[in-house]
């Protein structure tokens, strides 16, 4: 008796708080699932069954929360058209009433819902209605919900179209196009690519004051790189070269502490990323307070890393004092350093026993030897004169000569003493991550417009800030505000209004 008491008072007070009309929209999938559990409690237990009850509580439950927020959502604007404003205000523009209260069908997280909302036309100018509804619930692109939007922005960004368009039919009742998908991937991208650089400067920020607080032997470095990454284009007979670039802080023990990451689809001369890798760095710099971390270049010889250091880093103003350059410290990759290592060694001795174990040998003297790099040189000229060459001259003169010339980049020793990375791994790893697990699966190939927003949306989540720009995206939005009277532009069906004395 006094369980039933109970029941009836919170259903009372349910009734109160939301309206009985829910209660009756909810009621006929209460009994499905009354029924369910009754049902499964009758059959013996078993796996199937288990499966089968699982299966089909899960359905049950995402067919209320569909039908909790369609009336939450039709409930938010009164019904009768005059309660609503006559005139609102939004991007500058004013819109009127119209007479017509159309629907809107979109898809939340638990599937498909239908949305009563009024519109407003331009007042002054011909162009898209408004839904002020829809604007402050953030509908993205009139057809999904923003938490069913970022849903599809954090699979698109790791699975191929079909795995996504699977999940959202099987987990969500979702079932779009793969047009609708790539318009909804793209609209979360173009938004929240909007703030990505504020998010990563911040989260660059934190993790220099975290390695400050540490300590160390060594002061905390900010380390740079940037590589390339041969991607498959669309009407292209060759593969096209994208870029890659990290900004990682490691603290004052050489411990990586984090990484956000940069990427661009092929694009000539990479302008693109030079322009977001420097603003960052500019950015990161001048908002920091406490001392100057070491500022480290780790990369390969390539024509665009090259170019960029000798162009921007090593250009690049100290924010605390503008007459100085900021001292940036270029290594060239250990890793492809020992490519030309074996490259000389199979130019004198050929391929083989011999000419393995010279290379390691001149590998290790590379890497813990002080001038290792010198040593090197000076043991492969002492080679050349003794005993010729076994390969071509042309390939011991280009590796030779690309040693001497970036010696001076080379002092693996001292940067190991110093806590300092000696190879691009980071980098090299960047375009495994952003590019390769991603773009070059089994038969697939791209548009420089369609891997766009893909790209954006995995530079965001491999940061670690996807979370931070997906709160300030809605936090940014502009919302559309209720116009008073007087001030409403004047038109050419509109008599001044005079104002009294």
């Amino acid at each position: 008796m006094q369980d039933a008491t109970r029941s009836q008072r919170c259903l009372t007070i349910l009734c109160h708080l939301t309206g009985p009309d829910l209660l009756l929209s909810l009621w006929p999938v209460i009994l499905q699932i009354a029924r369910l559990v009754a049902a499964f409690a009758r059959e013996r237990p078993s796996p199937a069954g288990m499966f089968e009850f699982e299966t089909q509580l899960d359905s049950l439950l995402r067919e209320m929360g569909r039908r909790i927020v369609e009336w939450r959502l039709n409930r938010l604007e009164p019904t009768d058209r005059r309660r609503m404003p006559k005139h609102y205000i939004w991007d500058g523009e004013y819109y009127r009433l119209r007479d017509s209260s159309p629907m809107r069908n979109l898809n939340c997280l638990f599937g498909p819902i239908t949305l009563h909302r009024f519109c407003y036309s331009p007042l002054e100018t011909v162009g898209r209605c408004l839904f002020p509804l829809e604007v402050q619930l953030g509908i993205t692109l009139d057809v999904a919900t923003p938490a069913l939007a970022d849903i599809v922005g954090r699979l698109a960004a790791d699975m191929t179209q079909r795995q996504v368009l699977s999940v959202l039919r099987d987990r969500h009742g979702v079932y779009w196009g793969s047009g609708t998908l790539r318009k909804v991937t793209a609209g979360v991208a173009e938004t929240m690519g909007e703030h990505r650089h504020l998010a990563q400067v911040e989260k660059l920020l934190e993790w220099l004051r975290q390695a400050a607080s540490q300590g160390g032997p060594r002061r905390f470095t900010l380390s740079v790189g940037r590589d390339g990454c041969m991607l498959p284009i669309v009407q292209s007979q060759k593969y096209r070269e994208g870029a890659a670039a990290t900004v990682s802080v490691l603290n004052g023990w050489g411990r990586r502490l984090g990484t956000v990451y940069l990427g661009q689809m092929p694009e000539s001369g990479q302008l693109i990323l030079t322009g977001d890798l420097t603003r960052l760095l500019e950015e990161t710099l001048k908002r920091w307070e406490g001392p100057l971390p070491r500022l480290h270049y780790v990369t390969d010889c390539g024509h665009h890393p090259t170019e960029y250091f000798e162009q921007v880093l090593s250009k690049m103003v100290n924010p605390r004092k503008p007459d100085q350059l900021l001292e940036w410290e270029w290594v060239v990759d250990y890793y492809h350093a020992c490519l030309y290592i074996t490259k000389l060694a199979e130019a004198i001795f050929g391929p083989g026993r011999e000419s393995f174990a010279w290379a390691a040998k001149q590998r290790r003297v590379l890497k813990t030897k002080p001038g290792g790099v010198f040593r090197v040189l000076r043991s492969a000229g002492a080679l050349l004169s003794i005993r010729g060459l076994v390969g071509s001259e042309e390939a011991y003169d280009g590796a030779y000569n690309f040693l001497r010339q970036r010696a001076c980049k080379m002092d693996y020793v001292t940067c190991r003493r110093r806590k300092l990375p000696i190879g691009s791994g980071i980098t090299e790893a960047a375009c495994k991550v952003l590019f390769s697990q991603r773009f070059k699966q089994s038969g697939m190939k791209w548009t420089v417009e369609g891997g766009t927003p893909i790209l954006m949306l995995r530079t965001i989540s491999l940061s670690r800030i996807w979370d931070n720009v997906r709160q300030n995206d809605l936090k940014s939005r502009t919302m559309p505000v209720p116009a008073t009277p007087t001030q409403l532009p004047i038109t050419v069906d509109q008599e001044p209004r005079k104002t009294a004395a």
